[in-house]
């Protein structure tokens, strides 16, 4: 049995230096509380609404776009931050192994989308064995377009800095911009069936719970 998501991220965070006690957040802890304590933003993309064609690229640069990716019978679509973040590693690794093939038997493609680079998709696919589409959307065009677009907070991309690890090097724009860990189905026409957005970007939708969607539509 595949191990979930979230058991996978308890591993990683139990064999991390613990914090001392009394000691302040970090600014990414800090971050991920304020994140999970807000929320789902307001204006999130309602179920039955229609989502445009956008002009994407492939993980070698080529063009592409979100019907020819997505097909004519439908999607699943999983937007990520980046190559660079590990939860998103953890997540796409996990919809290899216990997602794709499911899809698979229903006659459903999974594509992933980020705004970050082809070549950090194409780093993505390689370190991860990705068998299925990873799109780079450059701009955040879809992000924003079902309402899920974010930045990190000011301290937190200090700290990446301080880490050497600059956001906007890897982003196709140049800007900080960012989606919310978020599944999305599409059904044949582009209208949105499903959404499922984690405005905390450690979490993440199970294989389990896109399936039990998908079978539920």
């Amino acid at each position: 049995m595949t191990v979930t998501i979230a058991e996978q991220v308890g591993a990683m965070r139990a064999d991390q230096p613990r914090r001392p006690e009394g000691a302040p957040l970090s600014p990414f802890e800090a971050e991920q509380a304020a994140l999970a304590a807000n929320g789902a933003p307001t204006g999130i993309m309602a179920v039955g609404s229609k989502l445009g064609d956008v002009e994407l690229l492939d993980a070698h640069g080529a063009a592409t776009s979100l019907f020819a990716a997505a097909g004519s019978g439908g999607a699943v679509l999983v937007f990520y931050r980046g190559v660079w973040c590990p939860f998103c590693n953890i997540a796409l690794r996990t919809y290899e192994a216990a997602l794709l093939p499911e899809l698979a038997k229903r006659g459903i493609p999974l594509v992933a989308i980020s705004p970050q680079k082809p070549d950090g998709s194409l780093s993505m696919v390689e370190k991860d064995d990705l068998t299925f589409a990873v799109l780079s959307d450059p701009g955040n065009q879809l992000a924003r377009a079902l309402g899920v677009l974010t930045a990190p907070s000011l301290d937190a991309l200090e700290a990446q800095l301080a880490h050497g690890m600059d956001l906007s090097a890897f982003n196709a724009d140049g800007t900080t911009a960012l989606p919310m860990p978020t599944t999305v189905i599409l059904d044949g026409d582009g209208t949105v069936q499903w959404i499922d957005v984690h405005p905390d970007y450690t979490t993440r939708s199970e294989p389990a719970e896109i399936l039990a969607a998908l079978d539920a539509l």
